[in-house]
């Protein structure tokens, strides 16, 4: 009860109340942009955060020197989040001003990535030559992730978000984390544009990873790991988020000696063999299922697909 008084107090201030419903309608927006769209000082529109975050509205992701915001959809005043924002009237001129200036805001968030996109294309374009076709390399992965909802679902150096992209027809709940804030703003631009408002992305390390224990049924690490020192503990902290009865997933290079990726793209490995993994998915908890090779020329791409023991509670309680 308490904290719906202060909820109710928080929004009783129509800025405030303009804050959420641009959050439930733009997704995660950063206080600049939150100052552009309402027309006030960077102090004041802080200050409206800042209350909003104490009440449990919002949501604070620090990026960098940046922090988003977004609606906390998983704490509990988010039902009457929910309904207040739904009974603002449609031809509400203040807010319809708002939806206009988030729209300015969003198209110059999408030619910023796409203009970052074009500049590096050509590079991840040399690399995707190398081996077999990305197509081959989704279908694997869809094969084993199955056709049954992946509830929720962790792409962990999400980059673009391309992977979010690919599963989101058959995930409750998708997030993204990547160190690159150029990749993230590419993968916010994607999601926005094909309307995926169940997949959001942040910033994150994934030796630290922003989540709870067993917070996601699926975890992916997609072509990740050849850039990490410590292989170990990137498998450790992905198992740790992964809840009991879910699937980890790895695709990555098989040893190969293009030492060229390693002294202009800054990949630390050159591959891994099929056996590297078994005493760390051992030691992490996991027991492996298969291995998928995909040959290409001179790169072949190998999925590995291991799983936690025990049930799956909130997929078993669905079915």
């Amino acid at each position: 009860m308490n904290q719906t008084v202060q909820l109710l107090k928080a929004l009783a201030e129509p800025t405030r109340l303009r804050i959420v419903a641009l959050c439930r309608t733009g997704g995660d927006l950063a206080v600049s942009e939150f100052v552009r769209i309402l027309g006030q000082s960077q102090p004041r529109v802080s200050r409206h955060l800042k209350l909003l975050t104490e009440a449990g509205a919002l949501a604070r992701i620090p990026e960098g020197s940046w922090v988003f915001y977004r609606i906390d959809d998983t704490g509990p005043v988010a039902g009457i989040l929910t309904a207040l924002i739904d009974s603002i009237p449609a031809d509400d001129i203040t807010f319809q001003r708002d939806r206009e200036r988030l729209a300015a805001v969003k198209r110059e968030r999408a030619e910023a990535a796409d203009a970052f996109f074009s500049a590096n294309a050509r590079e991840w374009g040399k690399i995707r030559s190398m081996h077999v076709d990305q197509k081959e390399v989704n279908a694997c992965l869809e094969r084993l992730v199955g056709d049954k909802p992946a509830g929720a679902f962790l792409d962990i150096g999400t980059g673009t978000g391309d992977m979010l992209t690919l599963f989101a027809d058959r995930i409750e709940r998708g997030e993204g984390v990547d160190q690159s804030r150029d990749m993230l703003a590419v993968a916010r631009a994607t999601l926005e544009q094909e309307g995926l408002n169940h997949c959001r992305v942040r910033q994150g390390d994934l030796y630290s990873l922003p989540y709870e224990n067993g917070e996601f049924d699926t975890v992916l690490i997609h072509q990740v790991l050849h850039y990490v020192d410590d292989v170990t503990g990137a498998i450790a902290e992905a198992t740790r988020v992964l809840a009991p009865g879910g699937r980890l997933l790895i695709a990555d290079f098989a040893p190969h000696e293009v030492e060229d990726l390693r002294k202009t793209y800054q990949h630390r490995r050159l591959g891994f063999a099929d056996f590297e993994f078994d005493a760390t998915f051992t030691e992490a908890g996991l027991h492996l299922d298969q291995i998928e090779h995909l040959s290409g020329d001179p790169l072949t791409v190998v999925v590995w697909s291991a799983h936690k023991p025990g049930i799956n509670v909130r997929r078993s309680v669905g079915e």
